[in-house]
């Protein structure tokens, strides 16, 4: 026992001269299985909170289940039959004009201006891309019958693209942010509801389309130019506006 106590005080103390003999060749490869859980770890961070939201948002589509779009239309039909309120259409931008009306009493966001203008066009690019196509594919009637343009909702997934920018650029300072952006954003969702114009799988949905949009652009962009990025996401347009997603493995050049 002591003397395999001495062997690992030994092993320990002359680690880091090992490391540092090892080639450079065999540390890389070693370093592969880190690189691929960190990536993982990146995705599920990118792509969890979306897929929750749209997976209930597809499961209360559907008739019959405990909680369905029906069930909740018929339950604001009870309890708010004449509800209007059109506040949903300023408060689904307002995150955004928190972020940037704060620079004007100097508190900063974690982005310098051009960098965060432009991770917000991406954002604002790819979800309007995603809802815009799913609201011609899926042809779904909204609840008030004016148009078949119900799923997702538009203004659910802009205010979580607001909410998800607000967050990013703001939530590190105090996490008052990041709860008042999502507050608003769910209130936006709520009034879409109430006001009769979107079934509640549409808002759940949108919500999780305005959260992904925005993890995916901030994801993609790169500060330093020339670094090439894992992800790129584009807008394409072939037959209807669209997506090009494209995900590189391996290690940089």
């Amino acid at each position: 026992m002591r003397a395999l106590l001495v062997s690992f005080i030994l092993l320990t103390a002359s680690g880091p001269n090992l490391l540092a003999q090892t080639p450079d060749s065999v540390r890389k490869k070693n370093s592969y299985p880190e690189n691929s859980r960190a990536k993982t770890k990146s995705l599920i961070k990118i792509v969890a909170a979306p897929v929750v939201l749209i997976s209930l948002g597809l499961y209360t589509k559907e008739d019959g289940h405990v909680l369905n779009r029906f069930s909740v239309r018929d339950w604001r039909d009870d309890r708010f039959p004449g509800f209007s309120n059109h506040a949903d259409n300023a408060m689904q931008f307002i995150p955004i004009g928190v972020v940037y009306g704060l620079d004007l009493v100097n508190v900063k966001s974690k982005n310098d201006l051009v960098n965060r203008s432009l991770i917000l066009l991406k954002s604002e690019i790819l979800m309007n891309g995603l809802v815009h196509t799913l609201k011609r594919t899926t042809n779904i009637a909204r609840p008030d019958g004016s148009n078949h343009h119900a799923f997702p909702s538009g203004h659910t997934a802009q205010a979580f693209v607001a909410a998800t920018f607000l967050h990013k650029e703001l939530g590190h300072k105090s996490v008052w942010f990041s709860i008042g952006g999502y507050t608003m954003a769910t209130a936006v969702g709520a009034l879409r509801v109430l006001n009769n114009r979107h079934w509640i799988s549409d808002v759940l949905a949108g919500a999780g389309f305005g959260i992904l949009s925005t993890n995916i652009a901030y994801a993609t962009h790169r500060y330093k130019w020339g670094k090439r990025p894992d992800v790129v996401v584009l807008p394409t347009y072939s037959n209807g506006p669209g997506i090009f997603v494209s995900w590189r493995v391996g290690e940089n050049d």
